[in-house]
């Protein structure tokens, strides 16, 4: 693999005393194939514009154009972008920024095959470690036998030492019997409300814990300093960066993460922009609240909404659907809240000024919170706070339109579909399917689409997410056409929700999302040009650079082609 330079962002605290992120002279990007999509007022469909020159003054964008802006600067720095495709920066409106950096650290079991496949890195992963080891990415559904492991298959290679392995979509853990053992879990245990402890024909819990049963593991796990989540703030900074993602929405972090952004903040050195949503699980979710909305002066960090959770997911069959499961008879998923709670939790956080962003992915799920929603909206307002339902992936056709009449934002992941859609088949009926995934649906109803990736349940690259937009196939091109292929998106609009669409999801449309006069000049250069390259090449691009506010936070070092700064 190529050598991979990263501008670190703490350099950038010393560029101004009045503003840590900024700010240096004119500077004129050209010889650039350059793309943008346009604002257009209540986020109408615009179109793309072309350019080959960017003029950057004071981190923000001054004018687009053609080769002869180049010469109204003449005092201005040249950087040459060697002919390459330039977009703006990509937005992932759903992430979580500190599961990603510490995966980074911890055992990885994305895309293992088998329980043989994961046992033999956990007993590898296990040779140095002390105390609690924690890995996440298993997903049952990749190997031949498809039922749910067991803490023995873990004791057969560790079990003097607690494991804690999250399913990939970090809606179930798979522990040992030390694990078991430290959290006292018996027969006797009875799982949360929104909870199940998988057990035996003989009533022992088998070492699978899903949704709120989680926390009965993972209560006894130590919390993490804050210098731990300041270091994995910035492994994962790195590896966005790298990718061209400019701008992260983290769903969901907790009093210890809010104070660290909101320190790092202060001192000008995060690594890309940030919209932190609290975590409405919090037990300081009040706390935070009361402290009010927070966002510093050159929008590298924005808090004000609230992560609220309504059901599971699908694949350890988590999702509240409204009908049973196709391959579990009598099985409806997990409401992890009531509608009442889920009412208190949105009044709580309108009345503050903070938009509710909720995860829901089952039918059952959205209709319950499009129904809360409209209670609230009613009792206390709220409605203007571009409130946001997070994954929306399965809804009743009747329930898509309830969206564009509530002005709810549908926060979707493009890549979930292209990874799912194998288990969805076998998980739910042709008619729990006929509302699922709807991308195009809600875009055509006049829906703001904000697309992310859900990393590090999914690969954090954006161009995964844009080639399943646009063509809702695998890798390997398959199926012929796509799947429910009525949903796919043209590289128009899938680039628009990677970009815009996030921006206007977090009040930024105006600061973000294109490369327009007066906004931040946020922006990427790739090997490839987006528009033109063959569809099965999109999610190959290679991210050679990447701009926030017009400076240089990433650089690809490859021998096989040089951008001069």
């Amino acid at each position: 693999m190529p050598l991979i330079k990263i501008i670190k962002p703490l350099i950038l605290a010393s560029l101004c005393a009045s503003s840590h992120y900024a700010i240096a002279q004119t500077k004129v990007i050209y010889n650039a194939n350059g793309y943008t999509p346009l604002y257009k007022s209540k986020m109408q469909k615009g179109e793309i514009q072309q350019f080959s020159t960017l003029v950057i003054k004071d981190g923000k964008v001054v004018k687009i154009g053609g080769d002869k802006l180049r010469n109204s600067f003449p005092n201005a720095e040249l950087i040459d972008a060697k002919g390459n495709t330039l977009l703006p920066g990509l937005v992932d409106a759903h992430g979580h920024v500190i599961g990603l950096g510490n995966n980074l650290s911890q055992l990885d079991l994305r895309g293992a095959k088998s329980v043989n496949v994961i046992t033999n890195k956990l007993k590898k992963f296990a040779a140095n470690k002390q105390g609690w080891i924690i890995g996440r990415g298993w997903n049952q559904e990749l190997w031949h036998n498809t039922g749910f492991p067991t803490a023995a298959d873990l004791d057969n290679v560790v079990n003097n030492q607690p494991v804690v392995l999250s399913r990939v979509d970090g809606h179930a853990i798979w522990v040992n019997s030390k694990a078991l053992e430290l959290a006292g879990i018996t027969a006797q245990t009875v799982a949360p409300n929104g909870g199940e402890i998988i057990k035996d024909e003989f009533g022992n819990p088998t070492g699978i814990f899903i949704d709120k049963a989680e926390s009965l593991i993972t209560q006894h796990m130590p919390a993490p300093s804050k210098q731990n989540i300041s270091d994995s703030l910035d492994a994962a900074g790195e590896h966005l960066l790298s990718l061209g993602i400019t701008s992260t929405h983290d769903a969901g972090i907790d009093k210890a993460t809010w104070e660290v952004y909101k320190e790092r903040s202060e001192l000008g050195n995060l690594p890309l922009r940030i919209v932190a949503m609290l975590s409405g699980a919090s037990p300081d979710l009040k706390a935070m609240l009361k402290a009010g909305r927070y966002k510093d002066a050159n929008d590298f960090m924005s808090i004000r909404s609230v992560k609220v959770y309504a059901d599971g997911a699908l694949g350890s069959r988590g999702a509240a659907l409204i009908e049973e499961y196709a391959d579990r008879a009598g099985h409806h998923g997990l409401m992890l809240e009531t509608q009442e709670k889920l009412e208190e939790l949105f009044t709580l956080s309108f009345k503050r000024g903070f938009s509710a962003n909720t995860h829901a992915i089952g039918d059952k799920a959205n209709q319950i919170v499009l129904d809360a929603y409209q209670n609230v909206f009613k009792k206390t307002g709220g409605i203007l706070l571009r409130n946001r339902i997070e994954h929306a992936q399965i809804v009743t056709p009747d329930d898509i339109p309830r969206f564009k009449a509530l002005k709810i934002i549908p926060s979707m992941q493009p890549v979930h579909a292209t990874s799912d859609m194998h288990m969805a088949e076998q998980r739910l009926t042709d008619k729990q399917l006929s509302g699922a995934y709807a991308w195009q649906t809600f875009l055509q109803q006049g829906s703001v689409v904000a697309a992310g990736s859900d990393y590090p349940v999914e690969l954090a690259n954006p161009f995964d997410g844009l080639y399943s937009a646009i063509t809702r196939m695998d890798h390997s091109q398959l199926p012929d056409s796509g799947w429910r292929a009525s949903e796919i998106l043209s590289r128009e609009d899938a680039l628009r929700a990677f970009t815009l669409g996030g921006a206007y999801a977090a009040h930024q449309e105006f600061k973000i999302g294109s490369l327009e006069q007066s906004k931040w000049a946020d922006f990427i250069l790739i090997d490839k040009d987006y528009f033109k390259v063959p569809v099965s090449e999109i999610y190959k691009t290679n991210v050679l650079q990447t701009w926030i506010a017009g400076t240089l936070r990433y650089k690809k070092d490859t021998t096989e082609q040089t951008i001069d700064k």
